[in-house]
């Protein structure tokens, strides 16, 4: 049993909270051991032994602890007992994971396991690795599910090549949405993170600061990190030099786990990333804005980008951005969707010279009022904020809403929604 100078301390670094329970006392110590090695959970309460009733102390100590994960270790000898209290904890607690910690050589005990409530079953000869599989699958899923329900939503930016725009598109969508909504937090993912150029910002922490301090991360520390942007933007900078360090998706889980727990949007630019962080970002997202112009590399580079993005969960919820746009007499979106096998879901019109001096300047173009490109931002945003759900009829649905509203403000920029445009 914990004492309860251990439990502030435990209470005190932010991580996955964790209970043990077992009735084999040698078995305590490496439960606790292959926890802390995943960096990920932290152990807030542990007992040799299980509850015997609803009204039993051990529960009510779950409950009160803030337990978000209980481990439920079986043996062979108490598999019966085991079962049964995973059935306890399962009709007497809210919002609660159970993991049962058991051998594989017992199929009828996984099966009794997983139908009395278990959402993972971890074979207990193995090391840490199985266990940080199983906590990231509910940190990943617990952040798309807050997202899908509104609590948070996350929007990434890719570039379908160098120079395509994603950044300056990323920045001027996240202020726009700021100004509308608040609460809004811009996440640096370029592999040389420049965001701060834009705004005109010089920060002292950022992304890798956070990854690195993972297991001792708060709301407070991560308020910390954060570098106060315009209109009350926050920014979490990129690196200022290559950073070769690639995040684990138990590290990226967490951090986005944080992150809409605290902010009611996520912004992220990832630009030219291309590696399995951004595959990813991308299940995280609930929508993946690839920024492209209509030129013939751009979509060629478009189309693979999307094939690579194929294996996640993320591909359903990718759209192209043409920035930059001109009108191409005898090319149209059919054409592009044609050929880069993405919807069309936004044209950004040309104003390089409203953009670049507002670059040069670390002052935002949607800030600057009356422009047609400001206004695009702005309809973009909306569009995005309007979006009721991760899927891609949600998608459609908001965009829906939103485009009797964005003709008047930007004739001929939205395009039919994603819902409709596979009709």
């Amino acid at each position: 049993m914990q004492t309860a100078r251990e439990t502030s301390e435990n209470r005190a670094m932010h991580g996955i909270a964790v209970a043990l329970l077992t009735e084999d006392r040698e078995q305590l110590p490496q439960l606790q051991n292959r926890l802390e090695a995943t960096r990920l959970g932290r152990v807030v309460f542990s007992n040799v032994g299980f509850p015997a009733s609803p009204t039993d102390q051990i529960l009510r100590q779950i409950q009160d602890l803030r337990v978000e994960v209980v481990i439920v270790d079986i043996s062979p000898e108490s598999s019966e007992r085991a079962v049964k209290t995973i059935e306890l904890i399962q009709a007497n607690t809210l919002q609660l994971a159970i993991f049962a910690n058991g051998s594989m050589q017992q199929p009828t005990t996984i099966v009794g396991a997983m139908r009395a409530g278990a959402c993972e079953y971890i074979d207990r000869d193995a090391g840490s690795e199985a266990l940080l599989d199983a906590l990231t699958r509910l940190s990943s899923n617990r952040t798309r599910a807050r997202g899908s329900a509104g609590k948070a939503r996350v929007f990434t930016f890719l570039s379908a090549k160098g120079g395509a725009g994603a950044t300056t598109v990323a920045v001027n969508t996240a202020l726009a949405l700021q100004q509308a909504h608040g609460d809004v937090v811009f996440v640096d993912f370029a592999p040389v993170g420049n965001a701060h150029l834009h705004l005109n910002l010089r920060p002292s922490f950022g992304v890798p600061d956070a990854l690195e301090n993972l297991h001792r991360l708060d709301a407070s520390l991560l308020d910390g990190l954060m570098t106060n942007a315009k209109d009350g933007l926050h920014l979490l900078a990129g690196p200022q030099q290559p950073y070769q360090a690639i995040p684990t998706p138990a590290e990226l889980a967490r951090l986005f786990d944080l992150l809409v727990n605290h902010y009611r949007y996520v912004v992220v630019d990832a630009s030219s990333r291309l590696d399995a962080a951004t595959r990813l970002l991308s299940d995280l997202s609930n929508a993946v804005l690839m920024i492209a112009q209509t030129d013939v590399v751009s979509l060629w580079s478009a189309g693979r980008i999307h094939a690579f993005l194929e294996e996640g969960a993320g591909r359903n919820r990718l759209r192209l951005v043409l920035n930059r746009h001109k009108k191409i007499p005898g090319f149209t979106d059919e054409d592009i969707a044609a050929s880069t096998r993405c919807k069309v879901l936004w044209k950004i019109p040309n104003a390089y010279h409203a953009v670049s001096p507002s670059i040069d300047n670390g002052s935002p173009v949607v800030l600057q009022e009356g422009q047609e490109i400001s206004r695009s931002f702005r309809g973009l945003a909306a569009a995005l904020a309007a979006a009721s759900s991760d899927s891609e009829e949600g998608l459609g649905l908001a965009y829906d809403q939103e485009k009797s509203q964005a003709r008047k403000t930007v004739p001929g920029r939205l395009i039919v929604s994603p819902a409709r445009a596979g009709q």
